[in-house]
């Protein structure tokens, strides 16, 4: 990206670069597409990137969902690791689910509603739960 960009990725080089240009950064059109368009709405002012921090996640994700090829699970990994929200839980993260599972036992992997049940108890730092659930995945399961 930096160097499709010929530098920084930033709103005014996006809305400079075409889909394919983009993609030969090895972006899909789907996301090289979102990409552009996101730059459209942050140039134009439909989303004030500035205003994120002080906004509350549902409106976050209401605002950059309106974006053709933003769906929840983008919003929610921006909620995480770019605003650094204390209370995401991605339940349709197939990581976090499988995660959960193998920490539990259980023989299938969770499916979302079951694990957004399953999370309440966690509710104000689930995101810390999530993360433990994506690492559990990368290795082998903690001793009991």
């Amino acid at each position: 990206m930096v160097d499709v960009c010929e530098g920084e990725p930033t709103v005014s080089t996006l809305l400079a670069i075409d889909v394919a240009r983009l993609r030969s950064a090895g972006l899909s059109q789907v996301k090289a597409e979102a990409m552009i368009e996101l730059a459209h709405h942050v140039d134009d002012g439909r989303i004030d990137l500035a205003r994120h921090g002080y906004m509350r996640d549902h409106e976050v994700t209401r605002e950059v969902t309106a974006v053709r090829g933003i769906g929840p699970w983008t919003a929610q990994m921006y909620l995480m690791f770019t605003l650094a929200r204390p209370d995401v839980w991605p339940t349709g993260d197939y990581g976090i689910r499988n995660g959960w599972s193998r920490l539990h036992g259980l023989d299938e992997i969770i499916d979302e509603r079951s694990l957004r049940d399953a999370g309440e108890p966690f509710l104000g730092f689930r995101t810390a739960v999530a993360f433990y659930c994506w690492r559990v995945v990368d290795g082998p399961l903690p001793d009991h």
